[in-house]
C-alpha cells in the first residue's frame, strides 16, 4: 500500500511538472517577466534576421521566454516563419502580436501577407483594413490593401482614394504603379 501511495505521489509530481511546462497554460506573473531583456534580445535578433535567421529565431524565442507578452518578438518570429513558408505558424504569431500590439499596423500587415500567400484573400483584405483602421494613413497598409484589391478585382469606393494617396506619398515605383492603375482601371 505504501508503494502504491509513493507511486501515486511520484506520478502526480511528474504530471504536475509536465502540465506546468505547457506553453499554452503558462501564466506569467509580473515578477518573472523581464521586458527589458525581451527588448534587448529582440533588437539583437532584428540585427541578425537577414544574415543568420536561425540565430535570430533562437534569440526571439529567448525574448518570448523573457516576456511572453512582448509583441515585437512574436511579430519578428512570424516574419522568419513567413520567410520559411510556414504560413500557418506565421499567421498564429502575427495574430498574437496583433493582440499584444493593439495600435500597431505591422502585425496586421504581416498577417495579411500570410493570409494572402495562403489564398485567403477576404481575410487578408480584412487584415489590411484593420491595419489602416488602427493607423489611418499608414502608407504600407494602404499599399498592401490597394495592391490586393486590384489583384483580386475586389475594388471598392476606397480604391481610387488609396491609389491617389500612393501617387502622392509613395516612392517612385509605387507612384508609377498607382498612376498606371488609375489610368488603366477606369478611375480617371
Amino acid at each position: 500500500m505504501i508503494r502504491f501511495l509513493l507511486f501515486l505521489v511520484l506520478l502526480l509530481a511528474i504530471w504536475g511538472c509536465q502540465a506546468s511546462g505547457s506553453r499554452s497554460e503558462v501564466r506569467v506573473s509580473d515578477d518573472v517577466r523581464n521586458p527589458q531583456r525581451a527588448v534587448e534580445l529582440t533588437q539583437e535578433a532584428i540585427d541578425l534576421m537577414a544574415r543568420d535567421p536561425t540565430k535570430a529565431a533562437e534569440l526571439l524565442h529567448l525574448a518570448i521566454d523573457a516576456d511572453l507578452y512582448h509583441g515585437p518578438a512574436h511579430n519578428n518570429l512570424g516574419v522568419l516563419m513567413l520567410h520559411n513558408g510556414e504560413l500557418y505558424a506565421a499567421a498564429e504569431a502575427f495574430d498574437l502580436a496583433r493582440r499584444l500590439m493593439p495600435g500597431h499596423p505591422d502585425p496586421r500587415i504581416n498577417l495579411g501577407i500570410a493570409l494572402e500567400r495562403g489564398g485567403r484573400i477576404t481575410e487578408a483584405l480584412e487584415a489590411y483594413a484593420s491595419a489602416i483602421e488602427v493607423y489611418p494613413g499608414n502608407l504600407p497598409s494602404i499599399q498592401a490593401m490597394t495592391r490586393l484589391q486590384i489583384r483580386s478585382g475586389d475594388v471598392d469606393e476606397s480604391t481610387e482614394h488609396m491609389l491617389r494617396t500612393i501617387v502622392a506619398r509613395g516612392d517612385k515605383v509605387w507612384a508609377a504603379w498607382a498612376r498606371t492603375q488609375l489610368t488603366s482601371g477606369g478611375f480617371e
